[in-house]
């Protein structure tokens, strides 16, 4: 409802637009007023009744003032009705007027079409009667025709249920084989009856696929997996291969193929599920294929690679006084002390249910001991490229049956530098076990061939060459998209100076409560000194990086472990391959200088299907991540803050040009 209200004293009346809330309370107003109306009338009506009636003039004169009184109520009913009238009409022009606002802002409604209901007499009518059966002929000919045998019996019509075509087409056999018998006069072999019956069953248990009723690839048992389903199952979990003769991916651990000891061991270790790359990868192994895995950070790697080992050793002879001297059979390699012993741990959970020996040999340790373990005999060897090519030197080991090997982290060897010592490992063991480079040759099933796993989060040039050289036939796995973070993992990027990076670090540590943090740093002595100043404001903080002793590294990540410590301060030491469980926050307190880094970094948090917080400090000194971060912020739905989305090296990929047109200083160079 509105009204008309004058501004300012002129003609420029503008509607007045009241409230709900106003309108219930003038119609209140109304009606109360009504409502005293006519008890004033009522009472009226009492008064005049209770006066004594007179004779003469006074009954006349009291008539003419009934009269009176009877015209003025008509008067005043005629008046509210007026009222109540042109009230009506003010409420349509005001709802008029509404509705000409609405159209000119939010466009004319279409107007419903008019659905013209059939009449009764018009109404279809679907039932038949016996005379207006056209399906037989009457003529005796046509009586019963000749229906033809598709492909002999084994075709199908469309449209029609294949079930009672396979019946008829049974039916149609033995019909036409017992005419042929009675012409030629020849009984029935029982072999010929023992056939014909079995089709017979083959028709009555045969069934179609039915897309409505099909179950889900989870309730079907392995057997009746269809290729469609197989391809669901990939792309509920992501799985994708690239390679020649792959195996079905497993469900469970029960379709495995693994031995009942390990099956046993996977039990007691409280492995309920695979994850995808163990789904994908094991089968691989089992068959000793080469395999490339790429897969997120944290998503069990180690254990796709672990269990398909133990299984090849555990059908080996066992390491005995005579066999001990020719070294390991499998070698797997790392490329931090960290993530060498941690393999280590993982490894000895499965293999001391099977009798299976495991040493490793990493720096900072004595290089005489480890020898000596390896001479005593050991079937696993984990070790770093550096130290691991040293006790080859130095002839405290060899690998002359060594046929199974693992290089984790692989492009993360690569970029440390460990190219060469990881080529000395390869070429130290026999060449003769290598699979022949032609795909379609047939292996010899009594050699013993080398099987090559190599994993990693991305597959830089350098690693797809040492692939090339080393691998044969490789089968390259891949979980979701290399290279990318898990979805798990929160990411939070703060532009900021360089001097404001500490007060925000405590603000951080301080939400943290009873939970733990990482917090990286580019070098060993901005972390000893980070870590310091954390250390004088009471936080529980311990450090991590190369310049440590193998001992006080080892040391530190027990403490941080055990929730001794809450805040780790560390280099990119632990960046790649470290399992801390239940991290929930990792802080870039300086950006690392390349995006590979970063995905490492922060994919110590989010682990084994856990969510995680990674938050990032950047200044204008990181320009050349710029871009490669900006791609990845938004490849994972997290925001872009607004001064890395405006700047100009967040645009183009560091080494490009971007399109531009000269300008009038540009040096322009004729033919």
């Amino acid at each position: 409802m509105n009204r008309l209200v004058d501004e300012g004293g002129s003609n420029n009346k503008k509607p007045l637009f009241l409230t709900k809330a106003q309108r219930e309370q003038l119609a209140l107003e109304r009606r109360q007023e009504q409502i005293a109306q006519q008890k004033r009338r009522q009472e009226q009506q009492q008064q005049l009744l209770s006066q004594p009636q007179t004779h003469g003039r006074n009954s006349s004169d009291s008539r003419d003032r009934e009269r009176e009184r009877h015209r003025r109520e008509r008067e005043e009913e005629a008046k509210a009705r007026e009222r109540a009238r042109l009230e009506k009409l003010a409420e349509r022009e005001r709802e008029r007027e509404l509705e000409l606002i609405k159209e000119q802002y939010l466009g004319s409604k279409k107007p419903k079409k008019r659905v013209i209901k059939p009449s009764e007499k018009f109404r279809f009518s679907f039932d038949w009667e016996n005379t207006e059966d056209t399906s037989r002929d009457m003529n005796a000919l046509y009586q019963n025709p000749h229906e033809a045998q598709l492909l002999f019996g084994r075709g199908f019509r469309a449209g029609m249920d294949r079930r009672e075509q396979k019946k008829l087409a049974a039916k149609n056999e033995k019909e036409m084989r017992e005419e042929i018998r009675k012409k030629e006069g020849v009984e029935e072999k029982p072999e010929e009856a023992a056939a014909l019956k079995l089709k017979e069953e083959a028709a009555d248990l045969y069934d179609t696929f039915d897309m409505r009723v099909d179950r889900h690839w989870s309730e079907k048992k392995l057997e009746e997996m269809t290729e469609r389903d197989w391809r669901i199952f990939r792309e509920d979990f992501n799985i994708s291969y690239k390679g020649s003769k792959i195996p079905r991916p497993m469900r469970n651990w029960a379709e495995g193929k693994l031995t009942p000891e390990l099956l046993r061991a996977v039990e007691r270790v409280g492995y309920k599920n695979p994850s995808p790359i163990q789904m994908a990868a094991i089968p691989l192994g089992l068959q000793q294929r080469d395999v490339i895995g790429i897969a997120e950070t944290g998503s069990g790697k180690t254990a796709a690679f672990v269990l398909p080992m133990l299984t090849y050793i555990s059908r080996l002879p066992p390491i005995s006084e005579e066999n001990e001297a020719e070294g390991p059979y499998a070698v797997v390699m790392a490329p931090t002390r960290e993530l060498a012993q941690q393999i280590e741990e993982e490894t000895v959970k499965f293999a001391h249910y099977l009798g299976i020996k495991v040493v490793s040999i990493v720096g900072g340790q004595s290089i005489e001991e480890q020898g000596f373990r390896i001479r005593q005999g050991c079937e696993v060897v984990i070790a770093t490229p550096g130290r691991l090519i040293d006790c080859l030197e130095r002839r405290y080991a060899v690998l002359n049956q060594c046929n199974y090997v693992v290089l984790d982290e692989a492009d993360r060897m690569i970029d440390m530098g460990f190219e060469p010592q990881v080529v000395g490992v390869l070429d130290a063991m026999p060449s003769s076990n290598l699979k022949p480079e032609n795909e379609d040759e047939e292996l010899d099933e009594k050699r013993i061939y080398r099987t090559t796993y190599m994993f990693s989060a991305t597959m830089p040039p350098a690693v797809e060459r040492l692939a090339r050289k080393y691998l044969r036939n490789p089968v390259v796995v891949t979980i979701g998209t290399a290279g990318k973070a898990t979805e798990l993992i929160s990411q939070h990027v703060v532009m900021m100076k360089e001097s404001e990076k500490f007060s925000r670090l405590q603000r951080l540590l301080d939400e943290l409560g009873d939970k733990t943090a990482i917090v990286f740093v580019n070098t060993k002595k901005n972390a000893d000194m980070v870590a310091k100043n954390l250390d004088k404001l009471g936080y529980r903080v311990t450090t991590l990086h190369g310049g440590k002793s193998q001992e006080q590294r080892e040391i530190s990540l027990e403490g941080f472990r055990t929730k001794r410590y809450n805040v780790l301060v560390a280099t990119d030491v632990a960046g790649r391959g470290i399992d801390i469980p239940d991290v929930a926050h990792v802080i870039n307190y300086d950006m690392p200088g390349n995006i590979e880094m970063y995905t490492h970094r922060i994919g110590r948090t989010g682990r084994a299907g856990k969510t995680g917080v990674a938050t990032t400090f950047l200044t204008f000194h990181d320009t050349d991540v710029f871009y490669d971060l900006k791609q990845m912020l938004i490849q994972s739905n997290s925001p872009v803050p607004p001064e890395l989305a405006k700047h100009e090296a967040s645009k183009f990929k560091p080494g490009t040009i971007p399109d531009r047109p000269p300008r009038r200083n540009d040096t322009v160079f004729a033919h």
